[in-house]
Parts: C-alpha cells; structure tokens; sequence
C-alpha cells in the first residue's frame, strides 16, 4: 500500500462497487445523459435511435455553435447540461452549457499550460486538456483531468465551486514517459478519471501505483494498485467483471493491466498482456465484452486481438493482422466489433474475422452505435450514418452523412445523448445537432 494512502472500505461501499461492476456487463441505461467517457455504460452503445426516418437523416445545421477553447476532450451531458473543457491564453476553462441553446450557465477557470510538463514529441497536432471529464450523479461532482496533471472536482450544483484539486505531477514526482520504440512521445494526462463506488479511479502512471484512487467527496487517497507501468494516452478506464470479482481494465504505456476492485484485494493485478506502441500510442480504449477485451493498435503492432481475462490471467482468442484501428475506440455490438479509423470496419467478434469495410478519412475518427442499430460515425468534418451488420451484413452501407463539421481535427469522440448528437474538434468549436427523427 503507498505511503500515505489508507485503505479504508466499508461493506456498503463493496456493495456499491459490486452493482457498479456489474454494470459495465449490462445493456446501456436508459436516459438522456452520456455522463462518462464513451456513454452511459460505458461502451459507445446508446439506446437513443439514430434519427433515421422515412429513408432520410434529417440534419439540418447545427443547433447551436461555441468555441470552448482547444482539446481533445469530448463533451458530456446530464440532464438539460453539457460540460466540456477547453484551452486559450494559458488558461483551461471548464464549462457549463445549456443543452438547448448552448448559452454558458457557468464557468471555472485555472492557469495551465499548452502541454503538459513532460511533453515531448507531435505538438502540433493537439494542446490543451485531452481527458474527458467525467460526472458523477450520486454527488452532482464533475471531475476535471488536465493536460498538466490538475486534477479537480466541481460543484456541478453551486456554479462549479471547486471541492478538492490536487496536481498529480506535484503529488507524485511523475517522470516524462521512456521510449517505448519508434520515437519519444509523452503527450500528458489524457485518460479520463472513473467514478466508481465511493472512489474516483485515476491513471496517475507514478512509481506509487500506476492506478490510483482518491475519496471522491474529498480527494484524499485511499488506494494503489501495485502495477507501477507509466500510464498509457488511452482515453479511459473500463470497469469490468472477472468470473464475479469487480475490476478495472487499463492500457499503460507497456500492456493491458486488469486491476481487482474487491475488499480484501483492492489494487491487485488480475491480469497482464503485452501490448506496447511505438511512439507511446496506446491510445485506443480497451473495449470490454463478457470475459473478454478488444485490444487494437496501429504502428509496430497493426493488429487487433480479442484477449479471454480470467482470474488466473489472460489469453489470446485470436489475432486480426493488418485490421486494427489508431485513436478509435472499438464497439462490441451484436456480435461484431466497429471502429471508425482511416475506414469504417466490422469483424465478427466470435472469430476476429473481417465482415465488411468501407469509406476513406483520415485518422481522426469515432463511432456510436444507436438503438435501432446504426453506426453514428463522425470522422474527418463529417457525420455519417451508416447500417450495422444487423441490417448489412454483407458491405458496408452508408444512409446518409453532413459535411462541414467542425473545421479541425475531429480527434474528440462524438456524442449522442438527449435527441442530440455533440460533434467537436481540436480547435474547440462544439456543434449541436437536433436528431428530428427522436
């Protein structure tokens, strides 16, 4: 256990933390929010139709428009709100947005740099805050990860007063990332913190514990895992359960990790498989389905594999060479696996096996499945809606798309939540749109 951090769970907390976890198994929930990284459950599934009506996708322009500032974080929502978080003039500013009109309700800033303190390497292509700020609903508390290692907790119900911050650099003496082969990259904290029980998860990647976890009423820390890998640039934790125990998958900077959540094991490593970048790109969250993980990368490794977890470790299912996808995070959906890098693909989840490809783009891409089965693909300035295997099993099958979103980089992931869907670029212009088939 790290100096300083005491373990301290009670049996309502276990019982919190065990619905959670089994959660993360469970169709997504109903409702308008999209309040994690990656949706309600967690996996890019929402149960909101698509819009499709009557053979047309009726997107007009955009609702509203507003420029929140640079970053690569992608917006949530709960309830009638929108949060997201931007960069300008050294300063990151967390918002607040109605969802109907996008009219500011609140705002909190703090002075933070471009990039973090370590950073080395691709400048260019991003800045700002890159973690998704993730919303707990027990508390109202909206958690807030920078770029540099600020991490805060807001007031969601008092105009985002600040509860509890701490800087994870500071804290802990985190060092610039090794080379992991093919050039250094250290692009800061990216990955979103998770709200789990009584706990706020956190990929801090120090010599203390790779995953942390800190009140989330106070921010006083309460556990580490005892994998101290750097922390990877994935985009977020995944909660998962591993024949009954609750746990937490993670991507470091050198292999998927799966941590125990369980009383008397908190921290522990379930699991471990090698799965290092060039460049430090582990970027792709790890997809979790069942018993089993989606893992998918470009660079030296241009492969995805799906990998059986089990308390005794993790196996390989199979391997797809020459398939695999960059920054988009993969969906497990009814039996097949989509992801929007470079092209639109759908392998078949049992056997790893390509089912249909289609479209061209550039490497900025993300995907959501929809209730009645549709893939929302928003990649290169532009939304597409396009037919599952359910409906096209045999190619790819586009229904209908809108040009002229946003005018960067589209590395942020789409959203789709409360009839809308949230579409955002690097550069920081969020656009809303009215879904008129809801």
């Amino acid at each position: 256990m790290v100096a300083g951090m005491k373990l301290t769970i009670t049996g309502a907390m276990l019982v919190a933390f065990c619905a959670s976890g089994c959660l993360a198994q469970s169709e997504p929930l109903p409702g308008p929010d999209w309040p994690h990284w990656r949706g309600p459950d967690r996996n890019d599934i929402t149960l909101h139709t698509s819009g499709w009506k009557q053979g047309a996708w009726p997107l007009a322009n955009p609702t509203w428009s507003r420029q929140v500032g640079m970053g690569g974080t992608s917006p949530i929502t709960a309830g009638e709100r929108v949060f997201v978080m931007g960069w300008a003039n050294h300063t990151d500013t967390v918002h607040c947005l109605d969802a109907t009109t996008g009219a500011e309700v609140w705002i909190q800033t703090y002075p933070c740099p471009k990039h973090g303190r370590q950073h080395k390497g691709d400048e260019g292509l991003y800045g700002g805050p890159s973690a998704t700020p993730e919303f707990d609903r027990e508390t109202g508390y909206l958690y807030t990860l920078s770029i540099d290692g600020d991490l805060n907790c807001w007031d969601t119900g008092d105009e985002g007063r600040q509860v509890w911050g701490q800087n994870l650099y500071d804290a802990y003496g985190v060092p610039r990332r090794p080379d992991a082969g093919g050039g250094q990259r250290d692009y800061g904290y990216t990955t979103a913190p998770l709200a789990y029980g009584e706990w706020l998860i956190v990929e801090v990647g120090s010599d203390e514990g790779t995953l942390m976890a800190y009140d989330k009423r106070t921010g006083v820390g309460v556990w580490a895992s005892d994998c101290t890998d750097p922390a990877g640039h994935a985009g977020g934790l995944v909660p998962m359960t591993v024949e009954g125990v609750p746990c937490v998958a993670a991507l470091t900077l050198n292999r998927l990790v799966v941590v125990r959540l369980d009383e008397d094991r908190v921290g522990e490593t379930v699991a471990t498989y090698d799965w290092q970048t060039h460049y430090a790109n582990n970027i792709t969250t790890p997809a979790v389905a069942s018993d089993s993980i989606i893992l998918s990368s470009s660079y030296n490794i241009n492969r995805t594999e799906r990998v059986r977890i089990t308390l005794a470790g993790a196996e390989k299912v199979w391997a797809l060479t020459g398939r695999c996808t960059g920054v988009c995070s993969p969906v497990v959906y009814g039996g097949h696996v989509y992801w929007a890098w470079r092209r639109v693909v759908c392998i078949d989840f049992e056997t790893g096996k390509l089912t249909w490809e289609g479209d061209s783009f550039q490497a900025d891409g993300s995907c959501v499945v929809t209730g009645d089965g549709r893939l929302i693909v928003l990649a290169s300035k532009k939304l597409r809606l396009v037919e599952t295997a359910e409906r096209s099993p045999d190619a790819y099958t586009e229904l209908a798309s809108k040009t002229g979103v946003g005018a960067s980089w589209n590395w942020p992931h789409v959203v789709v939540a409360g009839g809308r869907i949230y579409a955002k670029d690097v550069d920081g212009e969020l656009m809303c749109y009215e879904l008129r088939g809801e």
